[in-house]
């Protein structure tokens, strides 16, 4: 007779081949897991009926510390420290609600990064300190109707208007827009506004505009997973900035749009992991206490392999990932004999493998559910919707396929 499997997920302390996490990201986790249980996950089924949230959980999540983790002192951070982050990351994502954690997440992973890093200290000084105490919130304004992962073909403009700029155009699906306070830009300048030359990348420029700004309006898209989310659209119509309202030096902004995208796909696969994590977890939980021919369906032979090929796939895109991490983190603490190319193809190998991961658990999880799992009622189903954007935001499957493959030489 066949016995019968423990399927209660393994500890985490016997999962690395190496250190990563130091005693202190262990305390960090144990605070920002209480946070989550506490202030976001007795929420989370209200929030999304009402496909809302409170600003106030962006104060509240400030006050904690966990919006400063990447950001220094100067600034009102409490980091830098990106093992810290991705610690947030992943205890954020254990919510099950992609949209609290996307526009949590946009507001400083997105919008705050690229200040940080091609803003001027000025700017740094006024901008950060509100957007990481959570009193303001920012948006990353890139992809556009007919643009998505080609960032070269966007077709926002900002051009010369005495000695500052008028800013056109339309950006769509940018997570938190629709109640940012402070939206970072990405437009095009000609090379007769300043741009170093005609090609497209290199007329990419950054700027910040505030959403009450003359000339910008928005509007919230529907979605079919992410609820809670703020995602729209925004145009920009004759928007008048001053130039200590530009990020960078004119035509910088691809090179600070392809450094941020490491961290961005990063997250990305940090979240999906410990989704997917969660979502097994809820659907071993569902499976052992749901019976059918008078047993459990826990104790039948298919769900147990299932669950043990789960378990697998889990472990392997956690390995994975937390490899990408170490070569992050490397990188920003300026390794000299650290492959840039590695770095990339680590992070797109990550990336492909874990939103695809995300979605197959929540898949079997629905079908673990039975009729349950096609219900609103049953956190299941939005585990399912929300996790079918991992392969296509922050760059398509398709993307991390051809980065990958020009890694290697192909």
């Amino acid at each position: 007779m066949m016995s019968t499997v423990n399927l209660t997920p393994a500890s985490r302390a016997d999962e690395p081949a190496m250190p990563l996490f130091r005693p202190e990201h262990a305390a960090l986790r144990d605070s920002a897991r209480a946070f989550v249980e506490r202030e976001i996950v007795p929420n989370v089924e209200s929030w999304e009926r009402d496909e809302f949230f409170p600003r106030d959980l962006f104060t509240s999540a400030g006050a904690a510390g966990f919006l400063g983790l990447k950001f220094d002192a100067e600034v009102e951070g409490s980091g830098p420290d990106l093992l810290a982050q991705a610690v947030w990351v992943e205890e954020l994502a254990r919510s099950l609600s992609g949209g609290v954690a996307a526009d949590l997440g946009a507001s400083t992973d997105l919008a705050a990064v690229y200040i940080d890093r091609a803003g001027t200290a000025d700017q740094r000084a006024a901008l950060l300190p509100p957007l990481l105490r959570g009193e303001r919130l920012g948006s990353l304004a890139i992809t556009e109707p007919d643009a998505g992962s080609d960032v070269a073909a966007i077709t926002t403009r900002a051009r010369r208007d005495g000695d500052g700029w008028r800013l056109d155009g339309t950006k769509v699906f940018i997570t938190g827009a629709a109640r940012a306070d402070d939206i970072v830009v990405a437009a095009k300048v000609s090379a007769d506004d300043g741009a170093p030359s005609d090609d497209p990348h290199g007329q990419i420029t950054l700027f910040h505009v505030r959403a009450d700004d003359d000339g910008v309006s928005r509007r919230r898209l529907p979605m079919l997973g992410w609820r809670t989310s703020f995602t729209g659209e925004l145009t920009f119509q004759e928007v008048r900035l001053d130039d200590d309202r530009r990020l960078g030096e004119v035509g910088s902004g691809f090179a600070h749009i392809t450094g941020a995208f490491a961290w961005e796909r990063l997250a990305m696969s940090l979240g999906a992991v410990a989704a997917a994590e969660r979502t097994l977890e809820l659907g071993i939980a569902h499976a052992r206490d749901r019976e059918a021919f008078g047993r459990p369906i826990a104790t039948f032979q298919v769900w147990r392999h299932r669950f043990a090929d789960l378990h697998t796939r889990i472990r392997t895109a956690r390995a994975l990932t937390y490899q990408a991490l170490r070569l992050v983190v490397a990188q920003a603490d300026g390794d000299p004999d650290l492959d840039a190319a590695r770095v990339v193809r680590t992070v797109g190998m990550a990336k492909l493998l874990t939103q695809r991961l995300a979605f197959d658990v929540a898949d079997e999880c629905v079908q673990v559910h039975g009729g349950a799992g096609y219900m609103m009622e049953y956190p299941v189903q939005r585990a399912w919707r929300d996790s079918r954007l991992g392969p296509i935001g922050g760059g398509t499957d398709q993307i991390m396929k051809e980065i990958i493959a020009k890694t290697y030489g192909a």
